[in-house]
């Protein structure tokens, strides 16, 4: 199949879509954030974008928890939980990359960037669970590594709130989207790419 769009400079991190994550409360808010999900996995697919699926996982024996879980004495997403369990909607398919997370940036783990700079994706579209914390904590982590970013925002969900507040408090950070945009931002982001590779000097 011939693509029309070139995605190879892209990638998207798709972050914690886990058990933990997602309560009643959640889906009653954000009813078609699987659907969408869901959308997004397939459109990334068919047009040839890479996928990189991140999971928080944290050692039963406490091991690799963040010091303030230690000291709480719990954390989500323990190895081996049904909390821990990736959504149905979700999962990787064959080849794709799986990483795990001990942090809310995904960029603490050993080998994303490299993974990234190698495979020459310098655009990342970002996704997942939860928007206000390590959507957004990764999202601006690659912004300050020299990625351009964009958020899916109807592939993520939070607090109504929480969610609601990060995407509009950090254009100066991240770009915001949805599944049915991503053709429209296409153009101008590809000639955000042009300007970063010609040494561009003004604001993208």
């Amino acid at each position: 199949m011939t693509r029309l769009r070139d995605w190879d400079s892209f990638a998207l991190l798709l972050i914690d879509v886990q058990r933990d994550f997602r309560d009643d409360d959640q889906v009653r808010h954000f009813p078609d954030f699987s659907t969408n999900i869901q959308r997004l996995l397939q459109f990334c697919r068919n047009e040839g974008i890479e996928i990189v699926h991140i999971r928080a996982l944290f050692a039963p024996d406490r091991s690799d928890w963040m010091a303030k879980y230690r000291v709480k004495g719990s954390i989500p997403c323990v190895r081996g939980t049904e909390g821990a369990e990736t959504l149905p909607f979700a999962l990787a398919a064959p080849g794709e990359i799986e990483m795990e997370k001990q942090a809310f940036d995904a960029f603490h783990i050993p080998g994303l960037v490299s993974h990234l700079h190698q495979a020459g994706k310098r655009f990342l579209l970002t996704a997942g669970l939860l928007t206000s914390v390590c959507v957004f904590l990764t999202t601006a982590s690659a912004a300050q590594r020299g990625f351009l970013t964009a958020m899916v925002t109807d592939c993520c969900a939070d607090e109504p709130e929480a969610h609601e507040s990060t995407i509009k408090r950090y254009p100066f950070i991240f770009d915001c989207t949805t599944v049915d945009q991503l053709t429209i931002d296409y153009e101008r982001w590809q000639e955000n790419l042009e300007k970063l590779s010609s040494g561009f000097k003004g604001g993208l």
